[in-house]
C-alpha cells in the first residue's frame, strides 16, 4: 500500500511539474519575451559603422521585436576593417549595447559569404586564410588519361600536384591494374597488354586556386577557427553562454573546384578505415567500371561526405558547444536533387551539427521543397533546432508571402527563422528585403510578425519531439551509384541528373499535397537507430525517438542489403512498405546484387510491400488508404492541410498551416481520445476550446483555416 501512495505522489509532482512547466509556456506565448524573438543578420555594409548609430540602430531593432542580431561584415567598403582591433572595438560596444537592452548575438564565421576565407574581402581569391596558410586551401582532384593500344609502351614523368592514384584500365572488359609500382624517380614507365585498348589515368590533387579552406582537412579547419572563433572568444569570453548565445557558418559547399573537391589525407584514412587501398576505384569517379560501379562510387564518395561532415561542420559546432554557445550554419545550392556533386550527401553533413540549416532564397530556388530533410536530419541524429535564414534576395515581397514562407517553414519542422536582413546602411541594401522599421514598406506591419515567428518558438522549439507514422528512406546510395565527376549539368547545378530520382518530388506529394507528415531516413541510421518492434519500425534516439507504420522507398536502383533485410524484417512484420518509381536492383557491395534484387522481387511477389510506378498525389493516396489504421492524423474530408504534431512537456500538439490564398475546410480524425483548444499565433490568443467528438478511441474536430493563416491545436 504505501508503495501505491508513493507512486502516485511521484506521479502527482511529475504532473504539477508539467502544469508549471505549460503555465510558464503559455504566458510566454502571450508575451513572447526577448529570449524567443528572431535574431536577423545584421549587414554591416559597404560603410564606416560608427558607435553612435550602431546604438541607434540597435534599438529601432528591438522596437521592431528582434531579440538579437547576428552582424555580417559586408562589401570592399567596410570598415573598420575586418578581425582588426578597431573592429573587435565596435563589436564590444555592440556586445555591451546588446547587454543593456537584454538582446542576444550570434557570431557570424566570415566576412560576407561563403565561411572559411577569414576575409576574402576584394573577392579576387586571396583572402587573409589563404595568405596566412596557403597550403591548407581548398584542393581539386584532376584527371590526366592517355589512351593505349595493347603493347604500347608509356613512359612520361608525373604531373605537378599530390599523385592519388595510376591506374589502367581496358575499355572493353573493365580489368584495372595499379601502376603505382611502375613509377620510379618521378617518372611512369608501364607497357600495355598483348590485347585490349587502354586508357592510363593518373588521379592528382592539386590546390585549387582559391582562398577558402579545405573543408576535409581537421588540420586546415582549425587553423580557420584559430583565425575566426577564438579572435572572438579571446576577447569577448564573458559574452558567451549569454550575451553571445550561437555561432553562424555561411555556405560551405563541395561544388568549388568544378566540383571536384578533394583533400591530400584521403588515400590515408581511407586505408586506415577501410583496409584497402582506393586507388582501383579512381576510374569509378568518371567512367563506368562494369558490376563494381556502384560499389566503387558509394565508397569514394560516401568516404568524401565523411570526410566533409567531420570536417568543418562538426569542429565548428564542436568549439561552439565547448563555448558554451549554439552552433548553426547551411550548405550553398541546397536545391540541387542529386547533391553528390555539391554537399556530398545532403542530410550526412548535417550528422555532426548542433543546429542544421538551410538558406530561402530568391532566384526561383525552391527550397521549401528541401525543408523536411534538414529537420529530418535533425532528428535522425537526435537533434531538435532546425535553423533557416529566410527571405534573402526575393525583393520587396508582400505581408502574405512573408507569413506564408514561415508558416510553410515551420509547419515542416524549421524552428529557428533568421531573417535576411537588416542593413546599416539602407542606402546600400544588396539583397532585399530590408525588414526594419526604417523600411516604409515593413514598418506598419513587422511588430505583429516578429510577434508571430516569437509565438511559433514558444512551443516548436524547446526540445518538443517530433511524432509522426510515415519515414521515406533517403536515396543517397543510388544517387551516389549514379553519380561522377564533370557531368553535363555542370558543377554549380550538381553535375548529374538521374533519371526517375523521385524522392523529393514524392515528399512534396505527401506533406504539401496529402498533409501527411513524414521523416526521412538516412540509410546509416536505418541501420544503426532502427529496429523492427511488432509491426513498427522503431528510432531508437533518446530525444526524437519514434515508431513508424509506414516505410516509404522512393525510386532507388541500388541500395545496401543491411538497409533492404530490415526493410524485408519490418514489411514481414506487418508494417506498410510501399516503393516508387524504380525497384532497387543492385547492392552497395557488388557481391549482394543478388540477394537484394531477390528481397525486392519476393516483397512484390508475396504482396508484403507495394509498388507505385506512378506516386502521383492520387496515387500515393490510394495506396496508403488501402493501409487502414497506419495514420494516427487522418482527414476524413476530401481535402487536407500541412501539420506537425509534437509532444512537450507531456502533453500532445498540432500545428496547422495554410501558406496558400484558398481557405481550407477540413475534419480531421485522431487516433486517441482527447479535449483540445486552440492557440492562435496570430493573436497570442489560447485556451479556445475546439469542439470534438470522440469515440471508438478516436477524437474527430473540424478546422477551417483562412488563407495565410495557421493555428495550434493543443491537448488539454
Amino acid at each position: 500500500m504505501k508503495k501505491i501512495i508513493f507512486l502516485l505522489f511521484i506521479a502527482l509532482l511529475a504532473c504539477t511539474s508539467r502544469n508549471k512547466e505549460w503555465q510558464v509556456i503559455e504566458k510566454n506565448f502571450q508575451t513572447t519575451p526577448l529570449s524567443v524573438r528572431p535574431n536577423p543578420l545584421w549587414f554591416w555594409n559597404d560603410t564606416q559603422v560608427e558607435p553612435i548609430e550602431l546604438s541607434r540602430q540597435m534599438a529601432g531593432y528591438k522596437e521592431a521585436g528582434y531579440g538579437g542580431l547576428s552582424i555580417l561584415p559586408f562589401g570592399k567598403n567596410f570598415k573598420p576593417d575586418y578581425l582588426t582591433d578597431a573592429y573587435f572595438d565596435v563589436y564590444r560596444h555592440c556586445l555591451e549595447e546588446a547587454e543593456k537592452l537584454g538582446l542576444t548575438l550570434w557570431v557570424y564565421d566570415e566576412y560576407g559569404f561563403p565561411s572559411g576565407t577569414a576575409g576574402d574581402i576584394n573577392g579576387d581569391g586571396n583572402g587573409r586564410f589563404k595568405q596566412k596558410y596557403p597550403a591548407h586551401t581548398y584542393k581539386r582532384l584532376d584527371k590526366i588519361e592517355y589512351k593505349l593500344n595493347a603493347k604500347a609502351v608509356f613512359e612520361k614523368e608525373l604531373p605537378q600536384g599530390l599523385l592519388m592514384a595510376a591506374v589502367a584500365m581496358d575499355s572493353l572488359t573493365f580489368e584495372r591494374i595499379d601502376l603505382i609500382n611502375c613509377i620510379e624517380a618521378g617518372k611512369l614507365k608501364w607497357q600495355a597488354p598483348d590485347t585490349g585498348h587502354w586508357k592510363l589515368m593518373l588521379f592528382v590533387c592539386v590546390d585549387a586556386g582559391i582562398s577558402i579552406v579545405d573543408y576535409m582537412c581537421p588540420e586546415a579547419v582549425e587553423l580557420y577557427i584559430n583565425m575566426t572563433h577564438d579572435e572572438y572568444y579571446r576577447r569577448f569570453s564573458n559574452y558567451f553562454g549569454n550575451t553571445i548565445v550561437g555561432t553562424f557558418f555561411d555556405e560551405p559547399t563541395l561544388y568549388y573546384a568544378q566540383g571536384r573537391a578533394w583533400t591530400p589525407d584521403f588515400n590515408t584514412k581511407f586505408e586506415a578505415k577501410y583496409g584497402f587501398s582506393p586507388a582501383l576505384y579512381y576510374p569509378a569517379l568518371w567512367y563506368d567500371i562494369g558490376k563494381e560501379t556502384a560499389q566503387a562510387r558509394n565508397y569514394l564518395f560516401g568516404f568524401r561526405t565523411d570526410l566533409y561532415a567531420e570536417g568543418y561542420p562538426k569542429l565548428v559546432s564542436d568549439w561552439s558547444i565547448r563555448h558554451g554557445v549554439m552552433a548553426t550554419g547551411h550548405q550553398d545550392n541546397e536545391e540541387v536533387v542529386n547533391p553528390v556533386g555539391t554537399s556530398g550527401d545532403f542530410m550526412k553533413c548535417f550528422k555532426y551539427q548542433d543546429v542544421p540549416g538551410i538558406d530561402k532564397i530568391g532566384g526561383r530556388r525552391p527550397a521549401e521543397r528541401f525543408y523536411k530533410l534538414v529537420s529530418s536530419a535533425a532528428y535522425n541524429w537526435d537533434r531538435s533546432l532546425v535553423m533557416s535564414e529566410t527571405y534573402g534576395a526575393m525583393g520587396d515581397i508582400g505581408w502574405n508571402v512573408v507569413f506564408g514562407v514561415a508558416m510553410d517553414q515551420y509547419v515542416k519542422g524549421i524552428n529557428i527563422l533568421i531573417p535576411h536582413a537588416v542593413w546599416y546602411n539602407t542606402d546600400k541594401v544588396v539583397f532585399k528585403p530590408e525588414l526594419s522599421l526604417r523600411n516604409p514598406l515593413y514598418a506598419d506591419s513587422l511588430r505583429i510578425f516578429t510577434d508571430y515567428l516569437s509565438r511559433l518558438n514558444v512551443l516548436m522549439q524547446n526540445d518538443a519531439r517530433w511524432v509522426g507514422d510515415v519515414a521515406a528512406l533517403y536515396p543517397i546510395h543510388a544517387m551516389q551509384s549514379e553519380h561522377y565527376m564533370d557531368g553535363p549539368l555542370g558543377f554549380y547545378r550538381g553535375g548529374v541528373e538521374i533519371q526517375g530520382m523521385d524522392y523529393v518530388d514524392v515528399g512534396v506529394a505527401l506533406f504539401d499535397s496529402l498533409g501527411c507528415d513524414y521523416m526521412f531516413l538516412h540509410p546509416e541510421v536505418l541501420d544503426e537507430q532502427c529496429r523492427v518492434d511488432g509491426s513498427k519500425l522503431l528510432l531508437d534516439n533518446s530525444i526524437q525517438y519514434n515508431a513508424f507504420t509506414t516505410l516509404i522507398v522512393p525510386a532507388c536502383r541500388t541500395v545496401s542489403l543491411s538497409n533492404i533485410e530490415k526493410i524485408r524484417d519490418f514489411a514481414i512484420a506487418g508494417g506498410a512498405v510501399i516503393f516508387t518509381t524504380s525497384l532497387p536492383e543492385k547492392a552497395t557491395v557488388a557481391a549482394d546484387n543478388d540477394k537484394v534484387a531477390s528481397i525486392v522481387r519476393d516483397l512484390i511477389a508475396d504482396k508484403k510491400a507495394a509498388f507505385i510506378e506512378q506516386p502521383t498525389p492520387q496515387n500515393l493516396k490510394i495506396t496508403m488508404g488501402q493501409q487502414s489504421g497506419k495514420q494516427s492524423l487522418r482527414f476524413t474530408s476530401e481535402t487536407g492541410v500541412r501539420n506537425i504534431h509534437k509532444q512537450l512537456h507531456g502533453k500532445n500538439l498540432w500545428f496547422f498551416a495554410n501558406p496558400d490564398a484558398i481557405q481550407k475546410n477540413v475534419i480531421i480524425e485522431l487516433d486517441g481520445m482527447y479535449n483540445l483548444e486552440s492557440w492562435d499565433p496570430h493573436t497570442g490568443i489560447t485556451g479556445e476550446k475546439i469542439s470534438v467528438n470522440k469515440i471508438n478511441g478516436k477524437t474527430d474536430f473540424r478546422l477551417n483555416l483562412d488563407g495565410y493563416h495557421s493555428l495550434f491545436v493543443v491537448e488539454k
